[in-house]
């Protein structure tokens, strides 16, 4: 069974485990310090910094997206480092409603890794149970892996090629995870061209969540995403959305409801939009 979330409590009595690595992986993508100046202000006792600017994405080209993927066999090798191996349970949490604990969680599923989960809730879910935070840092693996041979892959990848020749003739449908304005095209504060890839459909990431910021019921995703699939298999879903990383809170959620098989298109509009050629959609 794979894997989605995790709660608080769940947490707190498997901490201790030598076989539960925890990551923190909160960041701000307006200010790239927030992250590990929150990290260094107080965490999950054990929980290691990851930062998703200079840790989970590649170089930048400035035509491969804002948070370009590492190859496989880096990010391995990151993991590895931090004593990740088959048998380690990794869970991942943010501030930030899950989205950037959903980015590594779908990384590790990628590289092969079927035991990670979500914090649900978060960091401020950690904290409102009142369960114990400290400013010091993890200390060193009590194993380590100099390499990590990816396995198979659990979770599947499209280019941009792929996106641009699926307009011409569909075979999966592209689900957008960005805000509605931002889809529509009517602002973009990111990425210097506003709009959309033509044909995809809009999901914002914040609609998988309640107002506690723990994520929807099983239930409740599915019949909201069984609603925009209108009927489409979740494996002819591609997800995007502005450098790869929220489009994962909404391959999360799908798991989470039970409809398994998306892919998703990591460079995502900011790469889509770095060439002229390719078109953009505005509107509904």
């Amino acid at each position: 069974m794979t894997m989605t979330l995790i709660s608080a409590a769940d947490l707190a009595e498997r901490l201790d485990s030598p076989d539960v690595r925890v990551f923190d992986v909160r960041h701000d993508l307006t200010n790239h310090a927030a992250g590990r100046q929150a990290y260094e202000a107080g965490h999950i006792p054990g929980a290691r910094y990851l930062d998703h600017e200079t840790e989970l994405a590649a170089p930048r080209t400035g035509t491969n997206g804002r948070h370009p993927l590492p190859s496989r066999e880096a990010f391995g090798a990151l993991m590895a480092a931090h004593g990740v191996t088959p048998r380690t349970l990794v869970v991942a949490y943010d501030a930030s409603g899950g989205m950037y604990a959903a980015h590594l969680w779908w990384m590790l599923r990628w590289l092969g890794h079927g035991q990670v989960a979500v914090l649900d809730g978060g960091w401020q879910a950690w904290v409102a149970a009142g369960l114990p935070t400290t400013a010091e840092p993890a200390p060193a693996p009590a194993w380590l892996e100099t390499t990590a041979e990816p396995g198979a892959a659990l979770a599947g990848t499209v280019d941009a090629q792929a996106v641009l020749d699926n307009i011409a003739r569909p075979s999966f449908t592209v689900i957008d995870a960005r805000a509605a304005n931002r889809y529509r095209g009517e602002v973009e504060p990111m990425d210097p061209v506003a709009g959309h890839i033509p044909g995809a459909l809009n999901r914002p990431n914040g609609e998988n969540l309640q107002a506690d910021g723990r994520f929807k019921p099983a239930g409740q995703l599915r019949e909201e995403f069984a609603s925009l699939l209108d009927g489409r298999d979740p494996a002819a879903i591609v997800h995007q959305c502005g450098s790869g990383i929220t489009a994962c809170h909404n391959l999360l959620s799908m798991e989470i409801a039970g409809l398994s098989g998306s892919r998703l298109y990591p460079g995502s509009w900011s790469e889509w939009c770095s060439d002229p050629s390719r078109p953009v959609a505005k509107g509904a």
